[in-house]
């Protein structure tokens, strides 16, 4: 008896002690669900009944100077699948098939993508207009919702591609003016959160909170989308002509600093954008601020002017041409092989002799010619405000003291052994332009925004050399001008200044190729110049002189462009007085 009571307390006491470990259990895993992993349960319901989605403000638009938008964007909608809803797979494709037949997607890549992913949604098809995006709509399929998106457009083609650059898919700018004004133009993302149903509809009646977004500002650029399409195609012709490689147009405003056109080849599609393709990379660079080179004899502008600005010459100084000039063992020999004998300074420049400006750099000496080539903006960006932008290649006695010779100023002065950038050589130019002064690139003229109109004023660097200096510079441009044929330089009502540059390309061993850059810098009209237009053609085939391959579209562009802006002709008397 005893024995058999003994039994059933022991069996009793197993049960008891089964439920009492079994509650110890259930109260660890009550515990562990309300208070240890509250914060995640508590979102995985909320993630089930409540979404929150970002939101981007509409993009603000890019515009020429006169308001046509180069850069602007459009509403469009974005498909989103929720990937529970196709974790069955004979459901994912009978669905993806119906978005692909609205869509022309890829059914197969839109099922791998979902089921392969492991986020809560995904977006299987973006940029989908307002029709396409209704008949989405009206399929009705179980975990599919619409999102509302926007794209860019670019209402004038590949018009300034480069420049302008592109955005990603996130509608965030990636190059270009897209990237550099991203603060300005991009706007403030929102939030929306509302509830939704168990297929991920928001609910009609569900509670919903909004943080609306803020729209990105307008930007109005300097450039002219009429002188912009006339510059690319005045490059594109020249390329063609010459079998060139490619090539950079700039045209500026010397009194503002304001750049009317930049184009350069070659150049991308900015419609058809394949951002996949990694051998078409080096296409979205901005040649005018990212490529060096050696500009060749349009350097002997700033060659002559530090000299003539010290008071050292002046255009009737005489100097003595042999033809040769021995700098440290080298010997330095004008373009065509052609001795002189007595020429003025106004001569070198209109003969473009290597020997007079290698003269002239030594009569201002290493110091001070450094120091005028610094003056310029060369060795260093023009502060335009791209991303990019490099500052040419300058060596002296002070950067490298070790290899700087005096044959490097030989070179220098007309031209080689120094690098810079298109629009540096632009803004050289244009500072003759403009009595001297140098002046600060502007690309952005306005930003207009919601707390009004922003203006971009037009800032002076420094003073490079005086408005008399500038004004001599300016004759001389003339008289070199006028020593080219009207068959390569005709501006019809005008008078032009310009100095033309060709230039042979370095190669990696330090000497230099058999290929050439041909370029012509120019201003007009000349008593008052309104624009400067810097044309550089790269490799071109057959003829490399600057004269030929260059200056004609320099006369293409500035006559049709002072016709554009109405600029009266005026009697041409600045150059009467030289000879």
């Amino acid at each position: 008896m005893a024995s058999r009571k003994r039994r059933v307390n022991w069996r009793l006491g197993a049960v008891m002690a089964f439920f009492a470990i079994a509650s110890l259990a259930l109260i660890a895993r009550l515990v562990q669900l309300q208070i240890v992993d509250h914060a995640h349960y508590s979102a995985e319901a909320r993630n089930i009944h409540v979404a929150q989605e970002t939101v981007t403000g509409r993009r603000g638009a890019l515009l020429d100077r006169n308001g046509y938008p180069l850069a602007a964007s459009k509403n469009t909608y974005d498909v989103m699948v929720e990937v529970k809803a196709w974790k069955d797979l004979s459901k994912a494709s009978q669905a993806a098939a119906a978005i692909a037949g609205v869509t022309d997607g890829d059914p197969s890549l839109m099922v791998s993508e979902v089921r392969g992913s492991s986020i809560y949604e995904i977006t299987v098809a973006r940029g989908l207009n307002f029709e396409t995006a209704s008949n989405i709509r009206e399929l009705g399929l179980a975990g599919v919702r619409l999102l509302s998106s926007s794209a860019r457009v670019y209402p004038e083609g590949n018009l300034a591609a480069q420049l302008l650059g592109f955005v990603g898919r996130d509608n965030t700018g990636l190059t270009g003016l897209e990237a550099d004004l991203e603060t300005v133009v991009g706007g403030a993302t929102g939030t929306i959160v509302f509830e939704r149903d168990g297929l991920g509809n928001q609910l009609a009646v569900g509670s919903r909170s909004e943080h609306p977004p803020l729209p990105g500002s307008n930007v109005v650029l300097t450039i002219d989308r009429f002188i912009q399409r006339m510059a690319e195609q005045e490059l594109d012709k020249a390329i063609k002509q010459h079998k060139a490689k490619g090539g950079t147009i700039v045209v500026v405003q010397p009194k503002t600093g304001e750049i009317l056109a930049m184009a350069s080849r070659p150049t991308f599609d900015l419609t058809k954008l394949d951002l996949s393709d990694e051998s078409k990379l080096a296409l979205y660079r901005n040649r005018a601020i990212t490529d060096q080179y050696e500009p060749g004899s349009v350097f002997k502008l700033i060659t002559a002017s530090a000299a003539i600005d010290l008071g050292l010459v002046s255009p009737d100084t005489w100097w003595y041409d042999e033809g040769v000039v021995h700098v440290d063992g080298w010997s330095i020999r004008n373009w065509d092989l052609s001795a002189n004998g007595d020429q003025t300074v106004t001569q070198i420049l209109a003969k473009s002799l290597n020997t007079g400006a290698a003269w002239l750099a030594q009569q201002v000496g290493p110091e001070r010619f450094y120091e005028y080539v610094y003056r310029y903006g060369f060795g260093e960006p023009t502060a335009s405000g791209l991303d990019g932008e490099v500052g040419g290649r300058v060596r002296t006695p002070e950067n490298d003291p070790d290899n700087w010779r005096q044959v490097d100023m030989a070179t220098n002065s007309f031209g080689q052994g120094i690098s810079v950038t298109p629009l540096q050589m632009a803004m050289a130019v244009a500072a003759l332009a403009n009595d001297g002064k140098l002046m600060k690139p502007i690309l952005v003229k306005e930003i207009i925004g919601p707390n009004g109109t922003q203006v971009t004023e037009p800032e002076v660097i420094r003073q490079v050399v005086s408005p008399e200096t500038a004004r001599t510079l300016l004759e001389l441009m003339g008289v070199v001008a006028q020593g080219v044929p009207p068959s390569f330089l005709n501006v019809q009502g005008y008078t032009v200044g310009g100095k033309t540059g060709t230039a042979n390309i370095a190669s990696e061993d330090g000497g230099y190729r058999a290929a050439y850059i041909s370029s012509f810098v120019g201003v007009v009209p000349l008593e008052d110049p309104q624009l400067m237009i810097m044309v550089k053609i790269d490799e071109p085939k057959g003829v490399p002189w600057g004269t030929v391959v260059a200056a004609p579209a320099f006369s293409r562009i500035a006559q049709e462009a002072l016709t554009y802006f109405k600029i009266p002709p005026q009697e041409p008397a600045l150059v009467s007085g030289i000879r």
